[in-house]
């Protein structure tokens, strides 16, 4: 049984971006659109500064572009850029061996669409046994009323529905940390 914790932990998570590619932003509503791409961009370089892996999906991106370039030119160099047609991470060979080859047991999950992808994969990886948190501030649907149904049916799975602040400050645990004023930086 593995121990789980109400906080996200910076030394046992892994951000996994799901998604967040030109064609399929563009046909988000504009302000869910920004709020995703300053959230994930928040927590990308947060998980950078604090040294948290992160893992990048792209579904089928040769009909819906790669991913969006304001969140590409963040990522460290050897970050995993995983192409898929499945919408679920999971079973997606080079995705799930990324997950499945390190100690990690918290998924921390950003991304559109929240009610396909998003939802698919969080809810699997709590089936396989991991801790997931969605963050409900960088995840969106091009139907506001699908993002709020998904969100509701992993609350009542059992996923955690954070938000961006939360995790972040979860992940540096206290204003003592070397990375605070970075990260708090990241906030404002």
């Amino acid at each position: 049984m593995t121990e789980t914790t109400p906080l996200c932990r910076a030394g046992n998570s892994r951000l996994l971006l799901i998604d967040l590619q030109t064609r399929l932003l563009g046909a988000m509503p504009e302000g869910d659109r920004a709020r995703v791409l300053r959230n994930t961009g928040i927590l990308l370089e947060a998980a950078t500064l604090l040294e948290i892996p992160a893992l990048l999906s792209e579904q089928y991106p040769r009909g819906l572009g790669t991913t969006d370039a304001s969140l590409s030119e963040r990522l460290p160099a050897r970050t995993p850029v995983v192409e898929k047609t499945r919408f679920s991470c999971c079973g997606v060979p080079d995705y799930w061996w990324q997950l499945q080859t390190e100690d990690r047991r918290q998924a921390v999950i950003a991304g559109i669409e929240a009610h396909v992808c998003v939802l698919q994969t969080a809810l699997e990886l709590a089936e396989l046994g991991r801790q997931v948190f969605v963050v409900e501030d960088a995840v969106c649907s091009r139907d506001p009323a699908n993002a709020a149904n998904a969100l509701a049916r992993l609350r009542q799975a059992g996923v955690v529905v954070t938000n961006t602040e939360s995790v972040v400050f979860e992940w540096l645990g206290d204003a003592a940390h070397p990375q605070f004023k970075a990260v708090s930086a990241l906030i404002r």
